[in-house]
């Protein structure tokens, strides 16, 4: 069974030791980097999820955001809702690990989605700089102002709700 007890992060880097040593000088330096983000499934009583208008891009989204450095995937959803929404959720278990392959000026990233719990009477307030507006649609309805990629993703999502197990995927495909 897992350790489940609240350890600060620094107590277990000391429990670690040492960091390996670069076998070649410079090398972790040119390592590739990804892009990693947190989001967060949050439904109404009706199952509807909640999805944002944000200001900075023409289609919807859930909450959440881009994972900052020395951040968990965990830990930048927990912050980006409370800061996009104006709520301190508990977070609860993960339910989608997602590649998204390089598009334009993006490299690739491993978007997570983790369960978000169901707002009874949700008293949201939207950042204006993140978000414009906000609605509780199904997926259905949210379909044509999602990505296919995103449909995807919260499609495998909302199936692991049903069925307890996360799941990875590429590019919302299931492996």
């Amino acid at each position: 069974m897992p350790d489940t007890r609240r350890v600060n992060r620094q107590d277990d880097l000391i429990a670690d030791g040492e960091p390996e040593k670069e076998f070649h000088a410079g090398i972790a330096a040119r390592m590739p980097r990804k892009t990693a983000a947190g989001g967060a499934l949050i439904r109404d009583p009706a199952g509807r999820i909640l999805f944002l208008e944000p200001t900075y891009k023409p289609t919807l989204d859930i909450p959440g955001g881009i994972v900052e450095y020395d951040e968990s995937p965990y830990d930048a959803c927990r912050r980006e809702v409370q800061e996009e929404i104006g709520l301190d959720l508990p977070i609860g278990r993960l339910l989608v690990v997602d590649w998204v392959p390089a598009q334009g000026p993006w490299s690739d990233a491993l978007a997570f989605i983790f369960d978000g719990g169901v707002l009874d009477s949700p008293t949201l307030t939207l950042d204006p700089t993140e978000a414009r507006a906000h609605h509780f649609l199904t997926l259905d309805e949210a379909a044509s102002r999602l990505r296919p990629s995103m449909t995807r993703r919260l499609t495998l999502a909302q199936h692991s709700l049903t069925t307890g197990h996360p799941t990875y995927a590429d590019f919302g495909r299931p492996r």
